[in-house]
């Protein structure tokens, strides 16, 4: 089976929280921290083997470790930088996400991928680098724990809890 890559553009609110649960998933290859839309939205950009986890898959996970239902606001979070956002990179992402969003009754922006701007080296792998910061503590362990639990089908082995 080829090793072919895709792209996926997501903004749940703070990049810090959005890059460690995408990380946690089997089948990403990469998960980088930036900046996309008009006002600037934090996103991140995964690049992930369709072979290994779906679309479907990768905006279930988004969907369920996000409210949907805030316009620019993740708890504490407030602002359009902070708000649901997905860039779709296809037709085929567009239509899938659009049947999510319906769903959902969310009030994800959906809009065409233009430009991904690299967010600075210190937002980088955040959490991995500061878990005793309060905010990782407080607002992204809890995230998760979350998603170990309803996601441990999609986690990388080292992800699953034993």
């Amino acid at each position: 089976m080829k090793d072919t890559k895709e792209v996926a553009i997501f903004g749940g609110g703070c990049f810090w929280c959005t890059e460690v649960v995408f990380k946690m998933l089997k089948g990403i290859s990469s998960v980088l921290p930036g900046y996309s839309g008009k006002p600037p939205a934090e996103v991140i950009q995964v690049e992930y083997n369709p072979a290994q986890i779906s679309y479907h898959d990768l905006l279930t996970v988004f969907f369920g470790s996000h409210d949907p239902t805030t316009k620019n606001r993740q708890g504490n979070d407030i602002g359009p930088q902070y708000r649901s956002v997905i860039f779709y990179t296809s037709p085929e992402q567009k239509t899938e996400a659009e049947k999510f969003i319906r769903e959902l009754s969310a009030v994800t922006e959906l809009e065409p991928f233009d430009k991904f701007y690299e967010a600075e080296d210190y937002h980088k792998n955040f959490y991995a680098r500061n878990r005793g910061y309060s905010y990782c503590e407080v607002i992204i362990n809890p995230k998760l724990e979350k998603v170990q639990k309803e996601f441990a089908e999609l986690l990388n082995d080292k992800n699953k809890i034993k």
